[in-house]
């Protein structure tokens, strides 16, 4: 008889990134690429994007995601958060350098210091597996989304067995530093599949949203609220 291997479940990771050489390493490291085509994605998923919006950046890490957008986009006003002051302070000298309309905010899901329904466009990239409870986050979404926001939320998808994930790790990390490495095979164990993922939004109350493997590595949540 053939047994059929269960898929690889789910071990979570620490939820922020606290530690300033870690930070470093991952605000030092090379995610030019990545970064401009989660913007690109952000432009063709959620087009046509307005010329003036108030967005909404969760987990926004050194901050290039949102600066990137800024010098895309001048007509958006930024709140870029997250919950590693080690990971803003990577980033605050380049937002101030540049005169974008970005304020960056240190807080955590649940505590966020930010008026509700007043974000045209809510976004997260790579924030999703970095979470014991996802409800978090798509509880942060409906509250903070202004009536007909856009939403897009992209993190990586689980592959289905640790061979595959060391391989993914290998053929896109393979120069990176050890603690990158390290970091993103545990990234890859912590994240949640496409099934998961649409399982949390109808438990949230989000089926508007539309939920898509985008690669061999990761997965995306879009759509407007209305």
């Amino acid at each position: 008889m053939r047994h059929t291997l269960a898929p690889m479940e789910r071990t979570p990771e620490p939820e922020l990134m606290d530690d300033a050489e870690q930070a470093r390493a991952y605000a030092e490291a090379d995610f030019a690429e990545p970064n401009q085509a989660f913007v690109e994605l952000v432009e063709t998923k959620l087009a046509p994007l307005p010329e003036q919006a108030k967005v909404v950046d969760l987990g926004c890490g050194p901050a290039d995601i949102p600066l990137r957008l800024s010098l895309r986009h001048p007509g958006f006003e930024i709140d870029a958060v997250d919950g590693s002051r080690a990971m803003l302070d990577c980033g605050a000298g380049a937002v101030k350098a540049s005169g974008a309309r970005v304020r960056l905010h240190c807080a955590r899901l649940g505590e966020l210091p930010l008026k509700a329904h007043s974000y045209h466009l809510v976004l997260s990239n790579s924030l999703l597996h970095h979470l014991h409870d996802p409800q978090l986050l798509w509880t942060a979404v409906r509250e903070l989304a202004a009536l007909g926001a856009r939403v897009l939320v992209m993190d990586l998808a689980r592959p289905d067995t640790p061979d595959s994930a060391r391989a993914i790790v290998e053929q896109y990390s393979a120069n990176e530093p050890e603690v990158l490495k390290r970091d993103f095979l545990a990234s890859l164990h912590a994240a949640f599949t496409v099934e998961e993922v649409r399982a949390q939004l109808s438990a949230a109350g989000l089926p508007a949203l539309s939920v898509a493997a985008t690669s061999d590595r990761h997965l995306c949540a879009w759509g407007t609220l209305h």
